[in-house]
């Protein structure tokens, strides 16, 4: 019998999956809870300790999803921990819309430190990734007067209405809700894998800035009527495609020719996850807006978007919340952010190098696996039917994915048809080596089907 208390870091199945008492909670949850929740495989999760997680029958996983990136300090560090409870004995909660608390300013002066010191930032808080778009929304359009945003399509910033009007990600997440909001075009993210021109990594997108420029600015909108564009640097849901550092350099051209925001969504990709504080800080270039949430606070809601201060110029009343900045949430962040910064950051990079190097060939050894991408601990692999047609696999994606789940690996699906993993920032090398012979069996599992 396993005691109640006994930790693993490497995965311990038990029982077939899922079980008894797993079952008993999928059933309670279909009984109860939205069914637009969608799951990719019956896991439940009752304790968390590092990249290990465990379902209610004792089973262990291995846990490369981290809660779509956000748990970056592992499920329950105990400093986090220390910290949430610490703060919680002495204030829970003060609405920072109405009024003062030290916590918000600590924070956001630390975020602020992140940031190219070629200018001044402010920063606001927020509970989620989506309520950061919103804010970022708003907060272009007041700057500049103006409404026209481009977006990219696999894209995804979010569910609400206007995050959701800028997400292109699956038209499952825009069927029966009407008109959006307006003023939004998409253009093609670069996409190397699939360049239909047959660029690299390093050279796909020329073809998109010339688009941009050459067609939406002449024949939809003048660029003076463009508010923001908003890219993710790493596209997450979209198959976690880098956008080539070029690609992220001629964006900023343009918007600081045309007086445009440039919006960098790092909901996903930030906070360390790349092997630096930010994915674009990899090509070197100064956003008006940036908005993190996810990997902030090791699984406390709290969001913020950071802008230049000479952007940042509205008024009292223009923007508030009820929640953002929460106290326990902010220790949380501060905790999380001592962590990344002492050393787990680099361990991002270190491992996601370990990673890459292990799996870069999985292309020449698998023949489902078409494409291997990513940086530091965000890793795509793009499953096809056929190496050379380059056919989507959906269903083979799906297979690797529960075969992963049933050996004691957690991943997830990005994309049609690209598992994605993004372990938590601390996993060492065991570890990765663990998830890579995991993947590889299930790899070997799924082709067999073919």
């Amino acid at each position: 019998m396993i005691s109640a208390t006994e930790t693993t870091k490497l995965p311990r199945i038990l029982t077939a999956l899922p079980g008894p008492k797993s079952q008993e909670v999928i059933a309670y949850d279909a009984k109860y809870i939205s069914p637009s929740l969608s799951r990719d495989y019956p896991f439940v999760a009752k304790r968390g300790y590092g990249a290990v997680v465990e379902d209610p029958d004792g089973n262990a996983f291995l846990d490369f999803c981290a809660g779509i990136a956000v748990c970056s300090t592992g499920h329950c560090h105990p400093k986090v921990v220390e910290a949430i409870q610490k703060q919680a004995a002495e204030l829970i909660h003060i609405a920072g819309t109405d009024f003062y608390h030290h916590h918000m300013p600590q924070l956001a002066e630390r975020l602020v430190a992140t940031m190219p010191s070629s200018h001044n930032w402010k920063v606001f808080f927020g509970n989620s990734g989506t309520e950061a778009v919103e804010g970022a929304i708003k907060l272009a359009r007041y700057a500049t007067k103006r409404d026209k945003l481009i977006a990219f399509y696999g894209c995804f910033h979010g569910r609400t209405m206007g995050s959701l009007s800028l997400t292109a990600s699956k038209n499952t997440q825009r069927k029966y809700f009407g008109t959006l909001l307006g003023g939004v075009e998409h253009i093609p993210y670069p996409y190397a894998y699939r360049c239909a021109l047959g660029h690299t990594n390093e050279t796909c997108g020329a073809e998109v800035i010339e688009l941009l420029e050459q067609q939406i600015f002449k024949r939809l909108f003048a660029p003076e009527e463009v508010a923001a564009i908003i890219v993710e640097p790493i596209q997450g849901e979209g198959g976690f495609i880098p956008a080539p550092l070029f690609f992220l350099q001629e964006l900023q051209r343009i918007c600081n020719k045309h007086g445009i925001m440039l919006i960098l969504d790092e909901v996903q990709a930030g906070m360390g996850r790349t092997g630096k504080m930010w994915a674009y800080d990899h090509a070197g270039i100064t956003p008006d807006i940036v908005l993190t949430a996810k990997g902030i606070a090791s699984g406390m809601p709290i969001s913020a978007f950071i802008a230049k201060e000479s952007v940042m110029q509205w008024k009292p009343g223009s923007h508030g919340t009820t929640y953002g900045g929460n106290p326990v949430c902010v220790a949380a962040a501060l905790a999380t952010l001592d962590l990344i910064e002492g050393g787990y950051m680099a361990n991002a990079e270190k491992m996601g190098n370990y990673i890459f190097g292990k799996i870069g060939d999985w292309p020449k050894r698998f023949k489902i696996v078409g494409d291997v991408r990513g940086k530091g601990l965000m890793v795509g692999v793009e499953i096809v039917r056929d190496q050379r047609t380059k056919e989507k696999a959906h269903d083979l994606r799906d297979k690797v994915i529960t075969n992963a789940f049933h050996h004691g690996l957690l991943t997830l699906g990005s994309g049609e048809n690209t598992i994605r993993m993004s372990p938590p920032l601390l996993i060492d090398q065991e570890q990765a080596d663990c998830a890579i012979g995991i993947m590889e069996e299930s790899l070997r599992e799924a082709e067999k089907s073919l």
